[in-house]
């Protein structure tokens, strides 16, 4: 069975508007705890957008950071965002008090023991790959002709890697022979290990030296598939990025993923998906169910051990930590030293 996932470097415009509301998110808890955040990012062609609602005892120079964070993802021109954030509407901020849950969404996690990062195989091959970009651009001189955008995409047939497609950024002074030389022999072979009958796919398109806002557009929330489970499972729609921790989209997700991997690590089953639906105004789910990959309905065993009511989520998992646009890069699953992956068997 073929299996394709996708996801983007750090410099791809969605990613940096990801990385750019959770930078703002973190700012937001490290001065406030009790933070409530709800913000967006959007750009294109120059232009770079950030926008929503915020109550907060926090105050800060919002558009300085947002210019921090685009630098040190690594663009060098010079972005001039302009930024709106207002307080929440009256109806909303009831909603806020009440402790009632601040959206209406469908959640799901997922654990697999297909990996020792308990995702699945092509989703750990991408971004393991993604990292080893990103890493080389960032830290080793040797590959300073790489730039900030890109993607990558593996295809495997069961076991097996059948296709790897990467797309990255470089200075113009530098041929595609030199970009594919490198990415190959420096990121896809030590992950893949061996390259025989599996197609290779480097800039396949050509030349490709202009990148983030100025060649694409890109807004939060729009990767959400590759910041958790690369498109494999199903998924509603529920973003991650620029939410605080006690959203019904961010907790309801983040604890969905610690259940299932929990329940993997016991050797409850190989596989557990698990779906939560959350109402606006209300506490409780109003939905959950669980099963494993062979079916089984274990849906009263996860009601029983863990509590998905956001405010319990928050304090199980100790979610007011500033530390999300961290844990956004590359993902929010599969990575040490994020509390929702701290199974233990």
């Amino acid at each position: 069975m073929l299996k394709t996932v996708e996801v983007p470097l750090l410099g791809h415009p969605d990613a940096v508007c990801d990385q750019i509301v959770e930078g703002l998110l973190d700012e937001y808890l490290r001065r406030d705890k009790n933070s409530r955040v709800n913000i967006k990012a959007c750009g294109s062609n120059g232009m770079l957008m950030v926008g929503g609602t915020v109550d907060s005892r926090a105050d800060f120079d919002a558009t300085g950071l947002v210019k921090k964070i685009y630098k040190e993802i690594g663009y060098t021109d010079d972005i001039e965002p302009f930024v709106n954030i207002e307080r929440p509407s009256s109806d909303l901020a009831k909603t806020i008090v009440s402790g009632g849950a601040q959206g209406t969404v469908t959640v799901y996690g997922y654990a697999t023991k297909e990996t020792r990062e308990f995702m699945p195989k092509a989703y750990v091959y991408a971004n393991a790959i993604a990292r080893r970009i990103d890493d080389l651009r960032k830290h080793n001189e040797a590959f300073a002709f790489l730039k900030p955008d890109g993607k990558v995409q593996v295809t495997m047939d069961g076991a097996k890697v059948v296709a790897v497609t990467v797309s990255i950024q470089h200075d113009d002074s530098v041929d595609r022979n030199t970009v594919q030389a490198n990415i190959l022999d420096n990121a896809i072979m030590p992950v893949i290990g061996d390259a025989q009958g599996v197609k290779i796919f480097i800039n396949s398109a050509g030349e490709f030296s202009q990148g983030g806002f100025y060649a694409g557009a890109g807004a939060s929330g729009r990767k959400v598939l590759a910041n958790t489970y690369g498109g494999l499972l199903p998924h509603s729609g529920a973003i991650l990025s620029g939410r605080d921790p006690l959203q019904p989209s961010k907790a309801g997700t983040l604890m969905a993923r610690y259940a299932a991997k929990q329940l993997v690590a016991e050797g409850v089953a190989g596989n557990i998906l698990i779906t939560v639906g959350y109402a606006i105004g209300h506490n409780d789910p109003v939905f959950l169910q669980a099963v494993t990959g062979k079916g089984e309905d274990i849906s009263e065993m996860v009601k029983e051990r863990f509590d998905f009511k956001p405010e319990a989520i928050v304090e199980k998992l100790d979610l007011r930590q500033p530390f999300y646009q961290r844990m956004s890069e590359h993902g929010y699953f599969g990575k040490e030293g994020a509390p929702w992956e701290e199974a233990k068997k």
